[in-house]
Order: C-alpha cells, then sequence, then structure tokens
C-alpha cells in the first residue's frame, strides 16, 4: 500500500496508537474536573461534536448515492476523474482545521514541502478530520469509502491563521466562501437530484452552478423553483450565520420555524440524514414537489433514528454562540457613537432591530412590502414573510452582501434603500455613521 506525504507523517507521530474519549471525558481532561455528559455544559459539549462532525447518516445519500467520494478521491485512488486536491477544494471555498493537523506536518506544509495538487493529500486530510464540516469514511486497506457532511460545512469558516482558507475554527460564522452547489456537481452521479426535482441531470448540475459562493437553495426541493422571477437571479440565498440567535424567535430569512425545527429540517431534508420529519404545511399546492416525495411526513423506526435525539444537544451549542466583536480597528468609534444616536433616532432602525437581540422579541416577521422589495423568496415559505435578521456581528458575513438573496453589496446600499423606502431624509454623513455603528455591533 503507498501512503501520500501526509499519511506517511501521521503514521509516523501517531505509530498506530488509536485513542477514544467520550465527551465527558474529553471535557474532564481539558478542564480537571468530572463533567456529566447530561449537564448542560456536557450537553453543549456534546452539541459541538455534533455540530462540527456528525453526519447523521448522510453518507448513504452523499456516498453511495451520489458517489462524491469517487470525485473527491480520483482515478488514482479508486475514484473517477482526477481528484480534489488540497488547492482545489480551498478554491471552492472548503476549510480546513489547523487544530487537526499534526506539529510536523504543518511545519512541513508552511516550507513548501507538501504538493497541495495532490489529490492524495486531500484524502489524508479527510483521515485528519481536518476538513471543515466534511467527513471521509474510509475503508480497511485505506481507500475513500463514502463521504458525509456535517452542519459545520455552511456554518463554520476559520481564521486564516495558518494559511488562506487554514486556520482556527470559528463556528456559527457563515461559509461565504463556500460553492455549495459547485461542491455537490462534482459528483458523478446527480440522478437522485434530478427525479426529485423531476428534470435531468444536465439541468440539474446548471442550477447547481448557478448558486455561486456563500449560496444555498433549501427550498428548490420543496418548490423546484430554479430562478427568482424579479430579478432574473439565482433563487439560492445566502449562508446565514448561526451565532446570536439565543433568544431569537424563528430562525432563517423567512421564518420557517425554530432554530431546532430548522436543525431538523436541514439535517433531515437538505443533508439526506436518516431522521423523523413533520411538517404539515409541506403538503400544500405550493409545495409540489415535497408533496410528491412525501417530506411532510418522513417517518423512520426510532432505532434508526440518527438526527431526533442530538436536536436537544445541538441547539444548546448553537444558542451557546455569541456574536463575535469587531476588531476595535475595524470601525470608526466616534461615527458608530453618532450613528448609534440615528439607529433609536432619525433612522428608526430600533423600530425593528430591538437592541440588544437586534430583531422583534416576539413574531419577527414582515410583509415585502414593508421592506420595499419583491415577495419571490418570501413566497416560498409558510407566512409569505420575511425575517427581521438580527444585526450583531454584521462585520463577520459581510462577504456575498446584505438581506436573503445579497442584493445589496455593501451596508450603504442597506442604508440607501431604506433611506428611501421609509423617507428618512439622511443625509450623506448620516448615512455613513449609522454604517459605522453597524459595523460597531
Amino acid at each position: 500500500m503507498s501512503y501520500s506525504f501526509i499519511e506517511k507523517k501521521l503514521l509516523a507521530r501517531c505509530a498506530g496508537v488509536i485513542a477514544v474519549v467520550s465527551v465527558a471525558g474529553l471535557i474532564a481532561l481539558t478542564t480537571g474536573r468530572r463533567v456529566s455528559a447530561q449537564s448542560p455544559p456536557g450537553m453543549v459539549q456534546m452539541g459541538r461534536e455534533i455540530f462540527r462532525f456528525d453526519t447523521f447518516g448522510d453518507e448513504d445519500f452523499w456516498g453511495a448515492k451520489l458517489n462524491l467520494h469517487r470525485a473527491i478521491a480520483g482515478s488514482k485512488a479508486g475514484g473517477t476523474g482526477p481528484g480534489l486536491s488540497p488547492a482545489a477544494a480551498l478554491g471552492l471555498g472548503l476549510k480546513v482545521d489547523a487544530d487537526a493537523i499534526p506539529g510536523q506536518l504543518a511545519g512541513e506544509i508552511r516550507a513548501g514541502r507538501v504538493d497541495l495538487n495532490d489529490p492524495a493529500n486531500t484524502l489524508a486530510l479527510l483521515k485528519l478530520k481536518a476538513v471543515v464540516g466534511v467527513t471521509g469514511v474510509f475503508n480497511a486497506s485505506g481507500t475513500l469509502s463514502s463521504i458525509g457532511i456535517q452542519c459545520a460545512l455552511c456554518h463554520s469558516t476559520v481564521d486564516n491563521s495558518f494559511m488562506p482558507g487554514v486556520g482556527r475554527r470559528l463556528d456559527g460564522w457563515p461559509n461565504r466562501d463556500l460553492n455549495v452547489g459547485a461542491v455537490i456537481a462534482l459528483a458523478p452521479n446527480l440522478q437522485p437530484l434530478a427525479e426529485a426535482l423531476e428534470t435531468d441531470e444536465n439541468t440539474v448540475r446548471k442550477v447547481l452552478m448557478s448558486w455561486g459562493p456563500g449560496k444555498f437553495d433549501a427550498e428548490l426541493v420543496l418548490d423546484g423553483k430554479a430562478t427568482n422571477p424579479f430579478t432574473g437571479g439565482s433563487s439560492a440565498t445566502l449562508i446565514p450565520p448561526a451565532f446570536g440567535l439565543a433568544g431569537v424567535n424563528l430562525h432563517t430569512w423567512t421564518g420557517w420555524g425554530s432554530v431546532p425545527y430548522w436543525n431538523a429540517f436541514v439535517a433531515v431534508i437538505e443533508m439526506h440524514g436518516k431522521g423523523r420529519f413533520a411538517d404539515s404545511r409541506l403538503n400544500g399546492p405550493r409545495f409540489p414537489l415535497a408533496a410528491r416525495a412525501g417530506l411532510a411526513n418522513i417517518e423512520i423506526d426510532p432505532d434508526s433514528d440518527q438526527v431526533t435525539k442530538k436536536l436537544p444537544a445541538l441547539h444548546l451549542y448553537q444558542m451557546s454562540l455569541p456574536s463575535p466583536k469587531p476588531p476595535a480597528s475595524s470601525f470608526d468609534p466616534e461615527a458608530a457613537k453618532r450613528g448609534d444616536e440615528l439607529f433609536s433616532g432619525k433612522a428608526r432602525c430600533n423600530e425593528c432591530h430591538s437592541e440588544p437581540l437586534w430583531t422583534e422579541p416576539g413574531w419577527n416577521m414582515h410583509a415585502p412590502r414593508d421592506v420595499c422589495i419583491d415577495s419571490f423568496q418570501a413566497d416560498r415559505a409558510p407566512d409569505r414573510a420575511y425575517r427581521t435578521s438580527p444585526l450583531g456581528g454584521l462585520f463577520a458575513h459581510q462577504k456575498g452582501g446584505f438581506y436573503h438573496d445579497g442584493r445589496f453589496a455593501t451596508l450603504g446600499d442597506v442604508v440607501d434603500h431604506y433611506n428611501g423606502c421609509m423617507n428618512l431624509g439622511l443625509a450623506d454623513s448620516e448615512k455613513r455613521d449609522l454604517v459605522q455603528y453597524l459595523l460597531s455591533l
């Protein structure tokens, strides 16, 4: 058996020793005290492990059905095509956890002695569990036999402290570099998606490639609508942040439900994990594909359910993620102070973005006319409305634009939109001050 450079370094370092540590034991090792997995701290830690590493059994879809692992491995490693090199993976917006890379290997990478254009090194990184949000399943001979994905794929990024695309994890931060559609389009077999969408594989691939970085269309498998007729653009929406949600009522841009609702929806319907899901609203005529596929009531034997029992811990972990604070050098504090007065006064922002939740306590939804935009994405959701998005940590997700579909490139554009929509009469200097305040949140 031949090994990649990374595998040889890993084998030399680990010397074949395998350690299995429970979640509670891991906390005890790092904190020096015993923590029950059923206690709130233990459940938060368990939720982090679920968020980062649990596939919910979805490798049966991404691997066994779509054969995505074969495209990643490449023909030289038992797959198909050229394979996916680390450089190409980073180019697609996938991230690498620097803490999962052994120290000696990290030094070799920094010295340029690791070929980042070799797909064999992607497989080695998968064996290290270093690719954020992706799990490789390997057989006894070391061949990649399947692939699974986790919550962290879309809702984590890294701080680039090691190199671009490689660093320490930033859980809850949306990965606005990740080209989800292009990653899925690598799969040799898109027939399962084509059947779900009642079309052909070429059309599926074209739609996937239309999304672009940082976007995903969760409703596509429900209604089959791939284009926004008002804008002519893709129907995909920006990946939202998963931090700062404690106390926030509805989740997602169009308020489908609470955080645990959306966790179940995504784990079962989007990630194709093995779990129970129920929402009678999906039986309506607005969701023809969902109704035909029986997505309104997905049943599974409780002993085979790999999702439901994990929802409480996953929810607790997400609620524990605060909005990150912006670096002091990233905004003008004096301008931000003036912007604060405008936010609660002349600009009327606080009428909806109530401090400190930065959204309404209670029913945080608005009709499209209230915010002066088209109704397309709202009409794809049960309440035909848009959620007031929390504003904490705005600095962390400026890439890709603002609003659900990134239609406003900058915060200045958002302020201009509301200035006209609500006849606020803001002067240019006031607009600039308001932007600096938003960047300070």
